[in-house]
């Protein structure tokens, strides 16, 4: 077992955000996230960190009074099926119990490891308006073929 540090973001660690969300956005696992988008978000951020380096990533972006969305979930290969994407999901909604939040989603092409952390399937259809504001300006829209899933047992 590895032993590792969770922590919110900082401005430093934007060039290794960058990479690693650009990483699998080029392996279409995930969207694409601009140097000016990952400034705007950088509080969103939590990051894993073994031995002072960024082993994976993860943020939770507020969309309305009740609603989050947890986004650009990125682990570092050689630290991947070891407990630290569940790390970061826990203290994604950890704070957002803490913020008030009632349900978090995420869109993923990777369901089953968010159904392991409690989420369930959900039809886009029944995610507010809030969030079609967000897809609009999506690559993918309107042929998005991202899984969305809710957890609200907050």
């Amino acid at each position: 077992m590895i032993t590792y540090k969770i922590r919110k973001a900082k401005l430093r660690d934007i060039k290794t955000i960058h990479e690693l969300i650009n990483y699998y956005a080029k392996r279409d696992l995930l969207l694409n996230r601009s140097l000016m988008e990952l400034y705007d978000h950088i509080r969103d951020f939590f990051i894993c960190e073994y031995k002072s380096k960024i082993i994976a990533i993860c943020s939770l972006n507020i969309c309305w009074q009740d609603l989050a969305e947890i986004r650009s979930l990125a682990v570092k290969k050689g630290f991947q099926n070891k407990g630290v994407g569940t790390e970061l999901i826990k203290e994604c909604i950890k704070e957002a119990k803490e913020l008030g939040i009632k349900r978090v989603f995420t869109l993923t092409p990777s369901p089953k490891f968010f159904i392991k952390q409690g989420f369930k399937k959900t039809k886009k259809e029944l995610l507010p308006q809030q969030i079609w504001a967000f897809c609009v300006q999506c690559v993918k829209f309107p042929n998005c073929d991202e899984t969305a899933l809710i957890y609200d047992r907050l």
